[in-house]
């Protein structure tokens, strides 16, 4: 047994809590410190083939109860996150170690999609069209498809979560949630409250663990769809896999998010922006702004000048101390990952005009801090600029036309998401027809879509054919079946019926 066995991150399954049997374990930092807080289970192929059985049980009987009863579960599970609240931003912000502010955000943004599946009903209903031919009607409607499995990141470990359960559950289907490794107290929270809010047992599952727990999820013959947010690498991995062994997948993956900046635009409102856009949650999001194109000099010489004065005032510290605006990074790994890239820009010739790197907090001396880092004149060769930091860390790149800056927009592999900044309307209209972007803002920093429509970005950015939440995500959660009935009317075959006596003469 784990000398941590005592703040052991059990699985969850049928209800409760249950112990792992592998023997295998994975340390859960807190960030803030640098120290291993506690530790997680990590399911052998067997615990993670059980999860499924478990689901796979609970599913017909699930599966019946309609939708109007099925959306009462999510309507009392809605109440008891607010209840819980400060608890689950707490489990949040000591394993991830973004602020409490930030994490209470991210759990409420989870919480429109939970209030978006609570209509369901509306959203399952089909199309009708009677006497398609004599005697003849043909209608449509939408069902479950059974086991469905989420494999979520460690970046945001309530929201992501919510965007993938709570809408196939209320659609019917039954579900396996494998959260990061990283940072799984609050997933494993929302699952206990999911049956404190009365979803029956073995409808949603957590199971906690590394590759093999996923490559059993994702193979398994039980199991009709996969649903992944994470890094390309990955994401591409579980899609051809999954996808070889007849599951349907959505699988969100990793980003380059640009900000062009026009002449035209508003500084102020431009170096706004770029603070929240970018070292929001210390960078590590996938709509993180991480590259801002500057269509000129003069534009780009006023902003860099508003913009380093904020950045270096910026306070960073663990998310439990007062007024803090950016707290650590999730790990050490990740610390020495970020610390490498800011190496690499200099040594690629990019100019470092904040570097973040000697940042230390008093008191938390070991922690996984990084200050907010600036680098100026990135080119498109650099590795700062083709690779996903995922960190505080910003690259500017100057170019003298909009012309330049949409085909840089467009060259990228990743198409996530991406912002234009300009007072001219045409300019903005044009950005929003021609760039080959999932999600786009205009004036706004990060595009992210709200729960009643779909999120997902384009190229590498995403694998499979469905966005996540939203209508795509109800299509994705079901199958569509139609059906053309011919009941044979007597009456207008000349039969007279008497519907005293019963009986046809």
């Amino acid at each position: 047994m784990s000398k941590l066995a005592q703040d052991l991150v059990h699985h969850y399954s049928a209800g409760r809590y249950v112990e792992g049997r592998s023997g295998r374990y994975g340390d859960i930092y807190n960030p803030a410190t640098g120290q291993i807080a506690r530790q997680v289970s990590l399911a052998s192929t067997t615990e993670a083939q059980e999860m499924v059985g478990v689901a796979f049980s609970a599913f017909e009987e699930w599966s019946a109860i309609p939708a109007t009863r099925r959306v009462q579960v999510l309507y009392r599970f809605r109440e008891l996150i607010l209840l819980h609240l400060d608890e689950l931003a707490e489990l949040l912000s000591s394993e991830h170690g973004k602020t409490i502010d930030d994490a209470k955000g991210s759990i409420m943004r989870g919480l429109d999609v939970v209030e978006f599946a609570c209509g369901i009903p509306q959203l399952l209903k089909g199309e009708y069209s009677d006497s398609v031919a004599s005697g003849v009607d043909s209608w449509s409607f939408r069902q479950p498809l059974g086991v469905c499995v989420g494999i979520t990141p460690f970046n945001f470990p309530a929201m992501v979560p919510m965007w993938m359960f709570p809408i196939a559950i209320a659609c019917g289907n039954t579900f396996v949630l494998k959260p990061s490794e990283r940072d799984p107290s609050c997933t494993v929270k929302l699952a206990e409250l999911m049956t404190k809010a009365g979803l029956p047992d073995g409808v949603l599952n957590v199971v906690n663990g590394d590759r093999e727990a996923v490559d059993a999820l994702i193979t398994d013959e039980r199991v009709q769809s996969i649903s992944f947010v994470g890094s390309t690498r990955v994401g591409e991995y579980i899609y051809q896999v999954g996808s070889s062994h007849g599951k349907r997948v959505q699988a969100l993956c990793g980003a380059k998010n640009h900000m062009v900046v026009m002449p035209d635009a508003d500084i102020d409102q431009v170096v706004d922006a770029i603070m929240g856009a970018a070292y929001g949650s210390a960078g590590e999001r996938c709509m993180a702004v991480s590259v801002v194109v500057m269509v000129g000099d003069q534009i780009a010489d006023t902003v860099m000048e508003k913009l380093k004065p904020r950045i270096k005032g910026l306070k960073v510290g663990a998310y439990d101390q007062k007024g803090v605006e950016m707290g650590p990074v999730v790990t050490p790994d990740a610390l020495n990952r970020i610390k490498k890239y800011i190496s690499q820009g200099l040594d690629e010739g990019a100019k470092l005009v904040v570097d973040g790197r000697d940042i230390s907090i008093s008191g938390y001396e070991e922690g996984c801090f990084i200050g907010a880092t600036l680098f100026d004149n990135v080119t498109p060769k650099m590795s700062i600029y083709t690779d996903e930091i995922f960190g505080p860390v910003l690259c500017v790149v100057r170019v003298t036309s909009y012309d330049e800056a949409i085909a840089l927009v467009n060259e990228h592999e990743y198409g996530n998401g991406t912002a234009i900044f300009t007072r001219d309307g045409d300019a903005a209209r044009d950005f929003m027809a021609r760039c080959q972007i999932g999600m786009v803002g205009v004036n706004v920093p990060i595009p992210v879509p709200l729960a009643f429509h779909s999120f997902g970005g384009w190229k590498r950015s995403l694998f499979g054919d469905h966005h996540i939440h939203g209508p795509e995500g109800v299509r994705f959660y079901t199958r569509l079946k139609t059906v053309t009935s011919r009941w044979p009317s007597g009456i207008r075959a000349g039969a007279v019926y008497n519907f005293k006596g019963g009986g046809e003469r």
